[in-house]
């Protein structure tokens, strides 16, 4: 070979080669994970936290849904859902069911030792009473106390609940009433019927709740628990699925669709874990 081409060559992979293998790292990839179907990338999600996901003319939609067909394109797979109860989640990936769980689950202590997390936003909780508070309730505080809380069965918030439960008898004072309730919305309809005297809701919920009905809820107090994340859920061990998520992740983060998301739902600038 003339010396001229082998130097050209070599030029070229000096020049070409990083930019290459910088592309095969980012790239993200599913070939090295197991799928339950080839081709498609099948999460679980419990559609009834708006704006997360939810049903809206009998098709999921919601920030998480938009989120994860973002994902699946870099990944070059099709998203499947298989919509069911949160408490269903995690033994549904467990069995190997799903891929992935695809549903603003609050990471806490219990869940990471089930599952494998990816975080992707942080958010905060706010007391959400009705427009005008018969129960004079002034946020997270002993005005809490002697009152019943809708909350979301088996959600952070129920666990926020039962803490003010045990703070309130603690000192001497009338414990919370914790209601659990299937959904958000059903915490919602229950506080706006009377039935309970405030809620428990995440901050994007809880704006969107006074947006979509104008009126009738009000918040009250500061947010509590902000830095709370949320995040994607693998199977214990399943390092090829983490990886390949978290690579379609960054790529989402770099190419500006995960703060275009944030913005088109109107979460506030606070919920941003990634840059």
């Amino acid at each position: 070979m003339p010396r001229l081409r082998i130097v050209c060559e070599i030029l070229l992979l000096c020049l070409v080669g990083p930019a290459l293998l910088s592309r095969q790292v980012m790239a993200a990839d599913l070939s090295a994970a197991t799928l339950v179907e080839k081709a498609a990338l099948t999460y679980g999600v419990a559609a009834t936290f708006a704006p997360f996901e939810y049903q809206k003319d009998g098709k999921l939609t919601g920030f998480d849904i938009d989120m994860i067909g973002a994902l699946s394109k870099k990944l070059g797979a099709e998203a499947k859902p298989m919509n069911m109860e949160f408490k269903g989640l995690i033994p549904a990936l467990q069995g190997a069911r799903i891929d992935l769980i695809n549903s603003a689950m609050y990471i806490n202590e219990q869940r990471a030792a089930q599952v494998e997390f990816i975080p992707y936003l942080k958010i905060g909780t706010l007391v959400v009473v009705q427009t005008a508070n018969p129960a004079k309730i002034t946020g997270r505080d002993n005005s809490l106390c002697g009152k019943t809380i809708a909350v979301t069965l088996g959600g952070i918030q129920e666990s926020y609940a039962r803490q003010d439960d045990k703070r309130c008898r603690d000192g001497g004072l009338a414990g919370v009433t914790v209601m659990t309730l299937p959904t958000a919305q059903d915490s919602a309809l229950t506080l706006r019927q009377g039935r309970a005297d405030a809620l428990f809701n995440a901050t994007p919920g809880a704006v969107e709740l006074m947006d979509k009905v104008p009126g009738v809820y009000a918040m009250v107090g500061a947010e509590f628990e902000a830095n709370t994340q949320i995040g994607l859920a693998v199977r214990k061990g399943d390092t090829a699925m983490k990886a390949a998520v978290e690579a379609a992740l960054k790529e989402i983060v770099a190419d500006g669709t995960y703060k275009a998301l944030i913005e088109t739902w109107k979460f506030p600038p606070s919920v941003s874990l990634l840059n």
